[in-house]
């Protein structure tokens, strides 16, 4: 089977979604890349994922050629497929329609860093992208979904890695990571923070939110060099 292990792991990430309560029914997906190959691992369109095996993942190119598997891959995969062109540093992507963060996102507000949970994944504020045009999406709405994500972190010189997550407004929440397992893990704790958020914006709407010292050192105790976080 072409990819076994990566497959084994997209599987595992789609079904840790459903574990923690991010998606129902056959919302959502997630994907893995292997850049050596250059190759992608997505789950399939609309099946349940009770039924979900790793020989039902597809593999695609970064195009979005199927190169193998029998069923249609996710609806989304011109999105996914996009952000590994553009995002080099990635190696997983996760979307949901997880409760709290799509609440923002359909809000179209980005997700404030209000404390140190936040900062501890997420060195910033969550970006919502702009509304997507009309002419957007009726034509290539997939593609300009990615297309919205790529071209709002690099107009804003955001590192994807420092912000693993991207609300598209009006949609939902896409997240990625360096692996599959690290882009679930990702999309778990946004909606963490994205409902901390909503319920300390409604209690104080005036919060200004975590403030840089804060966010740097919660940040840069798990990120980079000189991370200490962990054994």
């Amino acid at each position: 089977m072409l990819l076994k292990e990566l497959r084994t792991q997209v599987l595992e990430a789609n079904l840790e979604l459903v574990k923690r309560g991010l998606v129902l029914y056959t919302f959502g997906n997630a994907s893995g890349i292997d850049r050596d190959k250059g190759l992608v691992v997505i789950k399939p369109s609309g099946v349940d994922y009770d039924e979900l095996i790793p020989e039902f993942m597809v593999v695609t190119d970064l195009h979005g050629k199927i190169i193998d598997g029998k069923l249609k891959p996710s609806s989304d995969l011109d999105t996914h497929t996009l952000l590994y062109r553009e995002f080099p540093s990635i190696g997983a992507v996760v979307h949901t329609h997880s409760e709290f963060a799509t609440s923002f996102a359909q809000a179209g507000l980005a997700i404030p860093p209000l404390g140190t949970t936040h900062a501890d994944y997420f060195y910033g504020p969550v970006p919502c992208t702009p509304p997507l045009t009309d002419e957007a999406i009726g034509g290539r709405y997939v593609h300009e979904t990615g297309l919205a994500i790529v071209n709002y972190f690099q107009q804003n010189k955001i590192d994807p890695l420092a912000i693993p997550a991207c609300l598209v407004n009006g949609h939902a929440p896409f997240c990625w990571g360096k692996d599959a397992h690290h882009a679930a893990h990702n999309a778990v704790v946004l909606e963490a923070v994205a409902k901390m958020a909503y319920n300390t914006l409604t209690l104080r709407s005036e919060c200004a939110g975590v403030s840089q010292s804060l966010l740097d050192r919660h940040y840069f105790r798990k990120h980079g060099a000189k991370a200490t976080y962990g054994q």
